[in-house]
């Protein structure tokens, strides 16, 4: 399929409310695992899966005593059947709490599950689901990448820990990018190769013949955003250039030097600089300072509109600041 069909049908997803896609267990797992010292004696809440085939409820509820949970909470938007991916027919949604194995197997079997329901239709932004995030620790999930905003917005609002999957676009929203500089939010190690494989049956596999997986549909530029603080965070980023005027022109609107590469980043310049929204993958706060980003026509604080060299509009860049100077 081409490209721009590719973009129109994921526009629409948006647009349904239909992109509720369903995260592998391997990427879970590959991503899950540099948190593991976060977990124990708390309670993790994923409230936008259906847990009887949500990845994220299967990893919690088989890994529960080896990350020494307190308790697992998954809440289920109107939808009672197996084979359906939450399409709102059931009369009641649920909620699942587990509390780990009671009778020594290592497993969840059904028994060991509480289905409580639900009033409303288990919606995040129900009360429902507000009184269940209360309780909760640590929210781990793959929300509707429309709702992002809307998402992340109640986690911060309710002073929780979280780990979700997320858009790169979703960096250059003023709401994100404020709590990115913010030191409130920031990437996690991310997904294999940039993109994810997910399950979603409201439309046909969009995988490309080099990369296919059957029932699957591809995603590039998946994310996933945290506040849990993890290692790759205070790894310093090894610079090894130094600044020249040829090398690094100025931005015709903006007082900073361009940086095409995140790894060309000069090791002694000490003005601002805009480098690609890909450094946030590199990005470690006691080494570099975020001062804004030029992502958008429209400015505000921390937007001061696209970089322009020479008259020619360029990729969005965020505006750093190096702290450490090679001297």
């Amino acid at each position: 399929m081409a490209k721009k069909d590719l973009n129109k049908n994921l526009h629409k997803a948006k647009t349904n409310k239909k992109d509720e896609f369903y995260t592998q267990l391997s990427d879970i797992e590959r991503e899950l695992k540099h948190y593991k010292k976060h977990f124990k004696g708390k309670v993790v809440y994923c409230n936008c899966d259906d847990p009887r085939i949500s990845n994220f409820f299967h990893y919690f509820s088989y890994n529960f005593e080896k990350l020494g949970l307190k308790k697992l909470t998954t809440t289920c938007y109107k939808n009672k059947n197996l084979d359906l991916f939450s399409q709102n027919e059931a009369e009641e949604a649920i909620y699942l709490e587990y509390n780990g194995d009671k009778n020594g197997n290592h497993v969840p079997d059904i028994e060991e599950i509480g289905i409580h329901h639900l009033k409303g239709d288990g919606d995040f932004r129900s009360e429902e689901s507000i009184e269940l995030l209360k309780e909760a620790d640590i929210v781990v999930t793959n929300p509707p990448f429309s709702l992002f905003r809307e998402y992340v917005a109640q986690l911060i609002e309710y002073d929780k820990k979280f780990i979700i999957v997320g858009h790169q676009n979703a960096i250059s929203y003023k709401e994100t990018f404020k709590l990115i500089k913010e030191n409130k939010l920031w990437l996690g190690y991310g997904f294999k190769g940039g993109a994810g494989h997910f399950i979603n049956k409201h439309y046909e596999d969009y995988a490309t013949a080099g990369d296919h997986q059957e029932g699957m549909i591809r995603v590039s530029g998946v994310v996933w955003f945290t506040n849990l603080d993890i290692s790759k965070r205070h790894e310093d980023l090894i610079l090894y250039k130094k600044y020249n005027e040829e090398e690094y022109p100025k931005y015709d609107n903006y007082d900073a030097i361009n940086i095409s590469k995140t790894k060309d980043i000069p090791m002694d310049y000490d003005g601002h600089m805009g480098v690609p929204i890909t450094f946030l993958d590199k990005y470690n706060p006691n080494q570099f300072e975020i001062i804004g980003k030029m992502s958008t026509t429209a400015i505000d604080k921390f937007n001061f509109g696209y970089p322009y060299i020479n008259g020619k509009k360029i990729y969005a860049r965020i505006l750093i600041r190096n702290k450490q100077l090679w001297k």
